[in-house]
């Protein structure tokens, strides 16, 4: 396991306002350890692991996702056949980390949004910056107070902003989500 996976710990607690004292004491262990581990001084079990992956909310293979490329790649490149879809259709919104790491200072994913789908009230602003570029279908988001209708090859930007989404078409729609800093 490589030093991108407590990399990747630190980011998603981190975006996820916890402290190393919080997530240790969820999981069981101490500070300092989970301090060695987010600097890759030591390995986490996997029992270790599925716990963190738990309390953070993603799947444990989140933090696998690279693990049979060569080392020179991990960090720097992530291969379309090593994503991992987080999220459901029956939700409406699937979404894929296009990032190779959470260490830097954005993130970028892949969002599908279901047909006939939307997030079902707004999401609260937090001190970020979101973008973005829709790559197919329709979709419209709410910034703020403003409802802006989508077309492919369109792209948007906001920051610290309530914002929702609806997609009113039959088909899903496709965009590359742009998040600063990385919220996964």
């Amino acid at each position: 396991m490589s030093h991108h996976v407590g990399e990747d710990i630190r980011s998603l607690r981190k975006s996820r306002g916890m402290t190393l004292l919080e997530l240790a004491g969820d999981v069981g262990r101490s500070v300092g350890w989970l301090s060695q581990v987010e600097r890759g001084q030591t390995t986490p079990s996997v029992r270790d692991l599925g716990q963190i992956s738990d309390r953070l909310g993603v799947n444990i293979s989140f933090f696998f996702r690279s693990a049979s490329r060569a080392p020179e790649e991990r960090g720097l490149v992530l291969r379309a056949a090593d994503r991992t879809p987080i999220g459901s259709q029956e939700s409406g919104l699937v979404e894929e980390l296009l990032s190779p790491t959470l260490s830097g200072s954005f993130e970028m994913i892949k969002s599908t949004f279901a047909p006939r789908s939307s997030s079902g009230g707004r999401r609260k602003a937090r001190p970020k910056e979101d973008g973005g570029v829709l790559i197919s279908g329709r979709l419209t988001l709410i910034i703020g107070d403003r409802e802006i209708r989508l077309e492919p090859g369109d792209s948007f930007q906001f920051r610290e902003t309530d914002y929702a989404w609806r997609n009113d078409g039959d088909e899903p729609a496709i965009a590359i989500w742009i998040v600063s800093p990385p919220i996964y």
